[in-house]
């Protein structure tokens, strides 16, 4: 049995989750996500413990086991809690700035950069003196958000001679060491 998938997921006195014909909704103080999942696949809420069952031990059972339990954890996490992403622009003349869901980048090419974000991300543009330029998100969507932060990400990924370009905050990067000049 999966052992991702037989986890109970508690469900908090401030959440509700609704299962109607393979649609799990989930509200709470956070937003409203939700999610379609495999008609095969039994949910069950009881005493406010959520628990996902497969009707066989079949190979797509199997995996869509600890998948939706997965997904129904992030949705009934990210309704309650909320979840968010740190980014850092790390270079010279790098800089990042908001008005409102519109995000406006500087990263040394000829333009600017102009995202606009989904209306379900909060966003916040901040510039201190002597770190690197940050954004911060949050949403109650998991999916959605990481798809935002790579989206951002692939503007200027970090390259692994100086670093520069675009990472998450505290994330490690391998550093090559560059040419070195030959002695004759």
């Amino acid at each position: 049995m999966s052992r991702v998938g037989k986890l109970p997921i508690t469900i908090p006195a401030s959440v509700t989750v609704t299962v109607n014909n393979g649609l799990v909704v989930a509200k709470g103080p956070k937003g409203e996500v939700s999610q379609e999942i495999s008609t095969d696949m039994i949910v069950d809420i009881a005493d406010g413990v959520l628990t996902v069952n497969r009707p066989s031990d079949s190979k797509m059972h199997r995996a869509y086991h600890g998948l939706y339990r997965a997904l129904i954890n992030n949705m009934v996490i990210g309704v309650s809690q909320g979840h968010s992403v740190r980014q850092e622009l790390v270079g010279v003349g790098y800089k990042v700035s908001n008005e409102g869901n519109l995000v406006e980048f500087v990263l040394g090419y000829s333009h600017k950069i102009m995202l606009e974000v989904p209306k379900e991300i909060k966003v916040t543009t901040e510039t201190l003196k002597g770190q690197p330029p940050a954004i911060m998100m949050e949403c109650a969507d998991k999916q959605l958000l990481g798809q935002v932060a790579a989206k951002i990400r692939s503007f200027r990924k970090p390259e692994p001679y100086k670093g520069k370009g675009i990472r998450f905050a505290g994330e490690v990067l391998r550093r090559k060491a560059g040419k070195s000049a030959s002695k004759k």
